[in-house]
């Protein structure tokens, strides 16, 4: 009785983590297919990803409650409680890239009936390809507990802010070179922002898969660029 328990335990533990490396997939596609309806003016795969998003909220509220299920029935200590904890974490944070993925195709769709600005719309695919790769990155690291993996992720935070800093400036001269480039300029730097912000949910998954093999906390001041608006 004691091993068909300890085992179903375990089994708990493994369900768990392979809903959140289900999630990353989807969080994943959903930041690779922004990046690329973007791109290429694709409404309609836009639209199809703010429809999608809902299937990122409901896993995420399924994971947050068969994690909360878990502590409360099988009390896990030690590995077993950062494994749990670390699941919902990154749950949370998958849910954000989505919703981040989510506001880029709606600016997309805004964004595909005005002309394109071709090297500032060049130069936010190159960082949304930069984003993208970290992301799986670090889901690569988390579903096979690669603790360099994850700290590769999170000393790199610095190259988005980077491109981030460099898109900034780019697009205030972009828009104050012509009054009429303002308002798609907006859209280009809420769509650079969105980026910026999966990028460090990229590093905070990196940070809690870290916590999660090894107890311990990485250092306070993480690798980062001039901070903007």
């Amino acid at each position: 009785m004691q091993s068909h328990i300890v085992t179903s335990y375990e089994e708990e533990l493994n369900h768990l983590t392979a809903e959140v490396a289900r999630m990353g997939g989807l969080a994943e596609a959903q930041v690779a297919d922004a990046v690329s309806a973007f791109a290429r003016r694709d409404v309609a795969l836009a639209a199809q990803i703010v429809e999608r998003d809902v299937r990122l909220d409901a896993l995420e509220l399924e994971i947050e409650r068969a994690a909360i299920r878990l502590i409360a029935l099988r009390q896990p200590m030690a590995v077993d409680l950062r494994r749990t904890v670390a699941a919902m974490k990154i749950a949370a944070n998958l849910e954000r890239c989505g919703d981040l993925a989510k506001n880029i195709a709606k600016r997309s769709l805004v964004l595909a009936e005005t002309d394109p600005a071709g090297p500032v719309t060049r130069s936010i695919e190159r960082m949304g390809k930069l984003v993208s790769s970290r992301l799986k990155d670090v889901l690569d690291a988390y579903t096979s507990s690669e603790l360099e993996g994850a700290t590769a992720v999170w000393t790199r935070d610095d190259e988005v802010d980077e491109h981030y800093e460099s898109l900034f400036r780019e697009l205030l001269t972009y828009m104050m070179g012509d009054p009429r480039t303002i308002t798609p300029g907006a859209h280009l730097l809420f769509v650079a922002k969105n980026l910026e912000r999966i990028g460090d949910h990229a590093t905070n998954i990196a940070e809690i898969v870290h916590y999660e093999i090894t107890g311990e906390d990485l250092p306070d001041q993480r690798p980062k660029g001039e901070t903007l608006p």
